[in-house]
């Protein structure tokens, strides 16, 4: 255990974190905001990236959902944003219909229509962001957004979602993965916070138990990523090196290390098994994932060799808000050094101090580079890093706060 107290408890940790946070809102709005709708790309510079301009779901998504973060904080600028991310996943991305979001935007319209569940797990999370930051239309899209879920992706016997469809409803591919059901859970979570309604956290706890409980807990608390339609494990599958590589991804079992910690707590505390699995989840990808020279490989094959070495800011994030809850809620004795260690790694290799944001990718030699990510990709993760310190474990960030704007939790927030 490193010396002293907590980092979280020390008053100018807790500015440093806040003005990260700060500085990350402040590249990214306004000047992400296309006036064309959506939001643009950013370069590395902070400048918008040259047309054709392309809008992803889940990027639409989650730039929502960090607008309404900073709403909540009171950032001067965020509630526009909040209001032009809402008005184009209503207004662009949905197919009033077929039912359900494009997958991609172009400035002519849907560039790709396929409907993804990844991306559909984004839109419900925007809306329960939206909802806990008092937007008017949030019940509309978390309704339609719901429907559209249960209705074509939900898969009762599992207790999980499918992958993909075409417009027409037509499944694309016989795959099962867990990185959309991960996500979903994390939207099923946060919609159960903004509207009391259980089904949504009756479901998430279903898709725990299916791929933590059960996959994971088999596979020594590795994150078994790619799953037949009949959910076994492919251990053979290779997709898309950004979302859906080979082998395992130690930054999914760190996320997964961090929601197992709110269902816990949402579901009133009495599953041991959550607990149990997210000290396993946090303890498994530290152990295996972190590179000698720092920083979490990006994926590792089932030898638990470095399979993709590069390292994404990702992950490193993802790290940052396990250890900060796990230490917060479980006392767990090494999350604090890890806590330590991986933001040492972060303002060290990822923060961008002269461009502005994080270095999306390092390669090998922990120099930036642009093999998979260009740019500016994100807003989320980072921003996540640095509140949910600052927040009680207990619940979603837009949730605590939610709640601290209400008067509640003001002395956990005070930096």
């Amino acid at each position: 255990m490193s010396a002293g107290s907590d980092w979280v408890t020390r008053p100018a940790h807790r500015a440093w974190l806040m003005a990260e946070a700060r500085r990350l809102i402040d590249f990214f709005v306004p000047a992400a905001i296309d006036p064309a709708g959506g939001f643009f790309a950013l370069g590395a510079d902070g400048r918008p990236r040259p047309r054709p301009s392309v809008r992803h779901l889940h990027e639409t998504a989650r730039m929502v959902h960090c607008a309404a973060i900073a709403d909540l904080l009171g950032l001067p600028g965020a509630a526009e944003a909040l209001d032009h991310g809402m008005d184009y996943l209503w207004r662009a991305h949905r197919d009033p219909v077929r039912g359900g979001y494009a997958w991609a935007m172009g400035d002519d319209g849907p560039l790709d229509a396929t409907r993804m569940a990844y991306g559909h797990a984004f839109v419900l999370l925007a809306g329960a962001s939206a909802k806990l930051a008092g937007h008017p239309d949030a019940d509309r899209l978390i309704g339609d957004a719901t429907e559209v879920l249960w209705a074509r992706f939900w898969e009762d016997g599992p207790g999980a979602v499918a992958e993909d469809f075409t417009p027409d409803w037509a499944e694309v591919a016989p795959y099962r993965g867990q990185n959309a059901n991960m996500h979903l859970a994390e939207a099923l979570m946060a919609a159960f916070e903004a509207t009391g309604e259980r089904p949504y956290l009756d479901r998430a706890t279903r898709i725990a138990g299916l791929i933590v409980n059960r996959h994971a807990r088999a596979a020594g608390w590795r994150v078994p990523e790619h799953y037949t339609p009949a959910w076994q494990v492919d251990r053979a599958y290779a997709g898309d090196p950004m979302f859906r590589p080979a082998g395992t991804t130690p930054g999914h079992a760190l996320e997964w290390a961090r929601l197992m910690v709110q269902m816990w707590h949402l579901t009133g505390r009495k599953d041991g098994w959550m607990t149990e699995a997210a000290e396993g989840l946090f303890a498994t990808a530290c152990a295996r994932g972190w590179a000698p020279e720092g920083g979490f490989y990006y994926t590792l094959g089932w030898d638990d060799r470095p399979d993709r070495a590069e390292r994404f800011w990702w992950p490193c994030a993802e790290g940052i808000g396990a250890a900060a809850v796990l230490r917060a809620a479980l006392a767990t004795d090494a999350a604090e050094d890890w806590y330590r260690r991986i933001w040492g790694f972060v303002a060290r290799r990822l923060i961008d101090r002269q461009g502005g944001g994080w270095f999306p990718e390092l390669g090998r030699d922990l120099a930036p580079v642009a093999t998979v990510f260009r740019g500016r990709p994100d807003l989320y993760h980072a921003l996540q890093a640095c509140l949910i310190p600052l927040l009680p474990p207990d619940r979603s960030i837009v949730a605590g706060l939610a709640r601290a704007a209400s008067g509640d939790d003001s002395t956990r927030f005070a930096i």
